[in-house]
């Protein structure tokens, strides 16, 4: 038997959550447990969808700008600790915010003009901890010129990538054809730059989850 994934939305758009009710009540891979306007909603009143003891759900669709006033990076961070992955939606590809919210831990962004399969591919990417890649998301990265993202060489890249998805730093150096030597040379550096943007970086766990803040894997 498939897994069934939980779902919940938060959004204050009634229509949109009508909608999506309706639409994810099809995918039978998918079972949409909340629709709320409010994070602290959902956080608050879950006792109303159901068992106050379930645990929740395992991917929100949170909109990016919600009515209450409430900060998106903040929204996101109370999900996660609740041990929900977060999807974020919105009407606009807004870079600048795009990338708050990966930085903040969203596991992926869409707009909202995405078909319902697109949307079901994302969620189940979110649900298996891929994080769910898209255009207005590798724009965003791929234009992203703040002070916290450092710039890296190809090979630097090229060396963090490899590390980071769990090669040895033997392997990734065999693989970018240097020296063992070297490839830790450019480590260091990726380490190092990434110090000077407040980020501090150290263990291989760091540079992974720099990766997927940062989106240099291309997805």
């Amino acid at each position: 038997m498939a897994r069934v994934i939980t779902v919940a939305v938060v959004d204050d758009d009634r229509m949109l959550r009508d909608g999506l009710r309706a639409w994810l009540g099809g995918v039978p891979d998918l079972r949409l447990v909340a629709t709320v306007a409010t994070v602290g909603e959902l956080l608050a009143d879950s006792g109303r969808y159901g068992d106050p003891q379930r645990a929740p759900a395992e991917v929100v669709l949170l909109d990016l700008v919600l009515r209450d006033g409430s900060d998106p990076a903040d929204n996101i961070r109370r999900l996660l600790r609740t041990g929900s992955r977060v999807l974020m939606i919105s009407t606009v590809p807004d870079r600048s915010r795009i990338i708050e919210a990966i930085r903040a831990g969203a596991d992926g962004y869409l707009t909202k003009d995405h078909d319902l399969p697109t949307l079901v591919a994302a969620v189940e990417d979110v649900a298996e901890g891929r994080g769910a890649h898209s255009m207005e998301l590798a724009f965003a990265c791929a234009y992203d010129d703040s002070p916290a993202r450092p710039r890296l060489s190809p090979r630097e890249r090229q060396i963090l990538l490899d590390y980071a998805s769990g090669m040895t730093l033997k392997s990734a150096a065999r693989r970018a054809g240097i020296t063992v030597h070297t490839a830790k040379d450019y480590l260091d550096r990726v380490k190092a730059k990434y110090q000077q943007a407040g980020r501090p970086t150290y263990t291989k766990l760091d540079l992974a989850l720099r990766v997927r803040e940062d989106s240099l894997d291309g997805g």
